[in-house]
Parts: structure tokens; sequence; C-alpha cells
């Protein structure tokens, strides 16, 4: 039986969840068609027995796997003749960790200011008042979150200067070929590619990459329909 992956949705179907992505491509890596299934906000808590508050969340024959770093080692474990999503050794895993608390961390607040408010036009209006709550604890008035737009995007190159450095020298943030480290960041920027119109990278290089990740799985990041 092929896994099932619960992931956001906004009221047109927008798929923009960064974990969600993540798992879509770990997923791809890893040859698993899995049956994906739209939840607005407001239904993630119907899902499931975690009583996780958000998704990704992956049910794979009975078992139910909530988190994306938690997924994507469950699959590493459950499907170890598939191509493996980290390299090889133990202490590589810190590795992959620092990319994770770096993406979500540094990369996260970067972004988020110049494209949120777009997302909650893109929500279905059940859960605009919870994203309107949640959002504002962190950025404030979602409304004046964006500030200069430009200064954004020079703040984001900025904090993106670990990618370019490391593309720099090698394909892929994995080495010769992509792995869990280049979905980590994939997954974050195809979150401003599906719910804003707003140029968001500018960095020939990373922009060069993250196009060759559209590409990647038969074009499946591809094809999630971009609003720029």
């Amino acid at each position: 039986m092929a896994p099932t992956l619960y992931e956001l949705a906004g009221a047109q179907d927008e798929r923009f969840s960064p974990y969600c992505w993540r798992v879509r491509f770990a997923l791809a890596h890893k040859g698993l068609k899995p049956e994906v299934k739209p939840l607005a906000y407001h239904q993630i808590r119907s899902v499931g027995h975690c009583g996780h508050p958000t998704v990704p969340i992956l049910i794979d024959d009975s078992k139910e796997v909530c988190d994306s770093w938690a997924i994507a080692s469950h699959l590493e474990e459950a499907y170890p003749e598939k191509p493996a999503l980290f390299g090889p050794g133990a202490r590589r895993m810190g590795q992959y960790k620092f990319i994770e608390a770096w993406t979500n961390q540094v990369l996260h607040p970067a972004i988020m200011p110049l494209i949120v408010l777009d997302i909650f036009e893109r929500l279905q209006p059940e859960d605009q008042a919870y994203f309107r709550e949640t959002r504002e604890k962190r950025v404030g008035s979602l409304e004046a979150a964006r500030g200069d737009e430009t200064a954004r995007r020079e703040m984001i190159k900025t904090q993106l200067a670990p990618v370019r450095f490391a593309l720099s020298r090698q394909k892929w943030l994995g080495g010769d070929s992509p792995d869990y480290a280049d979905y980590i960041v994939a997954g974050t920027l195809q979150w401003p590619r599906v719910s804003s119109p707003r140029r968001v990278v500018e960095d020939p290089a990373v922009e060069e990459w993250f196009e060759r990740m559209l590409d990647l799985f038969d074009g499946m990041g591809r094809k999630a329909p971009a609003l720029r």
C-alpha cells in the first residue's frame, strides 16, 4: 500500500508548506509515490492520533509519523534498500540537523515577512484568524511586515551566503547528487514560489541550483503552479 501524505493547502489548493515540500522531495528520492491529501489549517488536528498541530503527516503501513525530520528519518529506516537520503556515517547526521536548524531559524525568518500577507490572502476564511494571530506574534502586523521589499531581498541574499558558498564548490548541497540537504533548502524556496507573486531570491548561483531542483523527479517541483 502506498504511503499517505497529508499536506497543507490554501483556498485554491496551493501547496505552499516548506516542510511538506521537504517530504515530497524525500519520498520521490526514495522512489515512493504517496497518496497526497490536502488539509486546511483547521482540519489538521482531525487527522491521525499524534495530535500534531501542523503538517506534514505521513501514514505508512499503519505507522503515523509527524514532522518533516521524523518522516525523513522514518523513510531512511523503513526503506534502506532505496537511495539514501543522508550521507554515510552517523556522525554526518549532525550536519543535516545543522542545515535544518539554519534553514528554520535563519532563512525562514528572512523570507516570511516578505510573503506572509500573500499567504494570508490565499487561505480559506476559516484559517485566516488563526494564521493572523500566530504569525503576528512573529512578524507584527501582516500588512506592515513586508516593509522595504528591496531591503528584504538583500537580507535574504545575505542569509543565502552559505548556500552560495557550498554551490561554488559542488553541484548539489549533498555533493555529487542531491540529498536531504538539498530538499530542506529547496522546500523553503518553493514556499514563496507557490504562495507569492514577489521575487524573493536574487542570487544567480542559488537560482540556477533551484531551477535544477524543480526539474528533479520528472519536474515534480515545477509542476506546482507558481505565482510569478
